[in-house]
């Protein structure tokens, strides 16, 4: 058995780490409502550019944009990965990167090609090791990202598929259920389908001003920035969440430590007094 000194010690570490672990819960708390207070506002937008976007797509225009205009054949796939940079949040990224990974292999065995744009540190990082095709990729958003930011790495994307490099994109990240359960999902995000724009609730048609192909160009835009930011949100949330409930498990862990070394300690003590007292009393013996 360890001396008493030992276990002290041992005793003051995990304190200390449940300090740590219980300021972190509290942090994550913290951002976690701010973050979801992001999510939801971000919401009415995508539900409304969703609409339109929908009106759009079964108007009679004369100008058909390249997002609504599906491919005879896929052969090359391109993948937005949403991550976060920091780790200590449970298996969150661990989960949809499982997910990503394995969706990764049914292309590749379907003979189809395989570009990844990554947006945050891990799923960087992960990318790299597994040695995949990294088009662009973006970390160091911070708690809270700007739609502006994101532009350039995922204009990469858009660019080639509008180049005919890439025959459909998907993005990967962690959908935001509710403070305990977070859901990794693979949702296609060009091109753009019926089902996902969903019901335009009736036949549309737009005049357009100045042209047709200027309006529609920025508008689905606008459209597919905005699915990426609200993917990016609802990650940065689930993050948050999973960091205070993993945070919360690591406290509690600590706390029955602590109880187990401190029973540990005091039998170690009671042991020593103990044998104290036998050398004592057969000392006393002894002389008498």
């Amino acid at each position: 058995m360890a001396g008493s000194k030992e276990i002290r010690a041992k005793i003051k570490s995990v304190e200390n780490t449940r300090k740590i672990t219980r300021a972190m819960e509290m942090v994550a708390a913290a951002k976690m409502r701010k973050a979801q207070e992001r999510m939801r506002a971000a919401r009415p937008y995508a539900e409304k550019i969703r609409a339109v976007a929908a009106h759009l797509s079964r108007a009679n225009s004369e100008y058909k944009h390249p997002f609504l205009t599906a491919r005879d054949e896929v052969k090359n796939v391109g993948v937005i990965v949403v991550t976060s940079d920091k780790g200590l949040c449970g298996g969150l990224n661990t989960n949809v990167l499982r997910l990503t990974t394995n969706r990764m292999k049914e292309w590749e065995t379907a003979g189809k090609g395989i570009s990844v744009c990554a947006i945050g540190n891990k799923g960087f990082g992960f990318m790299n090791r597994v040695g995949a095709n990294v088009k662009s990729h973006l970390t160091g958003l911070g708690d809270t990202p700007h739609a502006e930011g994101m532009i350039g790495a995922v204009k990469v994307m858009l660019d080639a598929y509008v180049a005919g490099e890439i025959d459909a994109i998907y993005i990967s990240y962690n959908h935001f259920v509710n403070t305990m359960k977070q859901e990794p999902r693979v949702e296609q995000l060009l091109p753009l389908t019926g089902e996902q724009l969903g019901d335009a609730g009736g036949s549309w048609d737009y005049i357009y001003e100045p042209d047709a192909k200027l309006v529609i160009d920025q508008l689905l835009m606008r459209y597919v920035e905005s699915l990426v930011y609200q993917g990016v949100v609802e990650n940065i949330a689930s993050e948050q969440s999973s960091r205070m409930v993993a945070m919360k498990a690591a406290s509690d862990n600590a706390k029955n430590v602590i109880g187990e070394l401190k029973l540990v300690y005091n039998k170690a003590r009671q042991a020593a007094i103990t044998r104290e007292i036998s050398e004592i009393v057969g000392g006393a013996a002894a002389i008498g």
